[in-house]
């Protein structure tokens, strides 16, 4: 049997509009003195390309830092507040009082930054955002981070938990041809 009816053009693919920005998810955990150290670059970073690069924080707590896990779980009621990377850099400068505070600096921190502190409190205890901070760890896991921090841009995993060394260089190069790509 033929098919008798007319024949019919396709209806044109509209075009996917380019991102209007490239983005780095940036595995991170706020126990990691190495994760404080590549604060100098995210905001080298930052600078560079204001809003053509989106940064998202995504969390890879290690098991041998005991706070890391609450940490996260802070990070995220601080991205809720509108305060995230002002929190995580904050918390990231005195790695050292985390670990001997653990939550309790977490909270303090938050009161420090004009944040409602009393709702950190509230979301360690009732654990609102376990399952973000074990959504991001499982995708860690499943492409590949075993360390932090961790970048991921376009598709490419780096990894700076063994060495930070012409890290930023690399994103840099990717993050521009990825850019000039979007046109």
């Amino acid at each position: 049997m033929s098919d008798s009816s007319p024949a019919s053009t396709p209806a044109p693919v509209p075009a996917v509009p380019a991102p209007s920005a490239v983005v780095l998810d940036v595995w991170c955990e706020l126990q990691c003195p190495d994760c404080r150290s590549a604060l100098d670059d995210l905001r080298a970073l930052r600078e560079r390309y204001g809003d053509r690069l989106e940064l998202r924080l995504r969390h890879f707590p290690l098991e041998k830092h005991k706070h890391a896990f609450a940490a996260a779980q802070a990070a995220e009621e601080a991205l809720e507040q509108g305060r995230g990377w002002e929190y995580v850099e904050a918390v990231l400068g005195r790695v050292e009082e985390l670990d001997r505070k653990g939550e309790p600096f977490l909270v303090e921190v938050a009161g420090e930054l004009g944040l409602d502190a009393e709702e950190f409190d509230t979301a360690l205890i009732d654990g609102r955002h376990i399952l973000i901070v074990d959504a991001d760890q499982a995708e860690g896991k499943a492409i590949g981070v075993t360390g932090t921090p961790t970048y991921v841009i376009g598709g490419e995993r780096l990894d700076g938990g063994k060495s930070q060394e012409g890290l930023r260089r690399r994103v840099e190069e990717i993050a521009d041809r990825l850019l000039a790509e979007a046109g």
